[in-house]
């Protein structure tokens, strides 16, 4: 099964490759190359759009998550029953926006889309931060994918920890 990358904004040059190889990663270290997983990166407006349409947030973000299986307990991995069910979902990553916080706070624009690619995948599989028991787990599993993460690549990667706050 593989990765569906799609570039849908033209606002901020992107390494497809180097995206394309960090999602292959995270998928090796949770277990999860059987399934699809869709990636899409777009612009602020898009992805203000899509916040609006389905959180009722009119705002810019820089990850939206649409998982294949909406009851999924944290830390579990899906059954299917069907080869057409070997779906995770789908990322939307507000490439633009996550770049904007890159700038302001210094940080590498990739190692970032790794990082809240993490994070979009975290929810994918279950995981959600509505509550502090919730963002408490969320967090420390992001962080175990984020040290496996650094321990193959020789990065120094760290969950987003302001980001979750917020969206909370």
């Amino acid at each position: 099964m593989g990765v569906v990358l799609r570039n849908l904004q033209k606002v901020v040059p992107l390494r497809r490759a180097r995206l394309r190889k960090d999602v292959e990663t995270l998928r090796h270290i949770l277990g999860i190359h059987k399934f699809d997983l869709g990636i899409v990166c777009v612009d602020n407006h898009r992805i203000q759009h899509i916040n609006n349409v389905y959180r009722k947030k009119n705002v810019p973000t820089d990850v939206l998550s649409f998982p294949f299986y909406e009851d999924l307990r944290p830390g579990k991995l899906p059954c299917p029953f069907h080869r057409d069910e070997l779906n995770l979902g789908d990322i939307f990553l507000g490439v633009e926006f996550v770049m904007e916080q890159c700038k302001e706070d210094s940080l590498d624009l990739h190692g970032t889309l790794a990082v809240v690619t993490a994070h979009g995948i975290c929810h994918l599989l279950g995981y959600r931060h509505e509550t502090e028991e919730e963002w408490t787990e969320m967090l420390q599993k992001e962080s175990y994918i984020l040290n496996e993460y650094n321990r193959l690549t020789g990065r120094n990667l760290e969950p987003l920890m302001k980001r979750c706050a917020q969206d909370r």
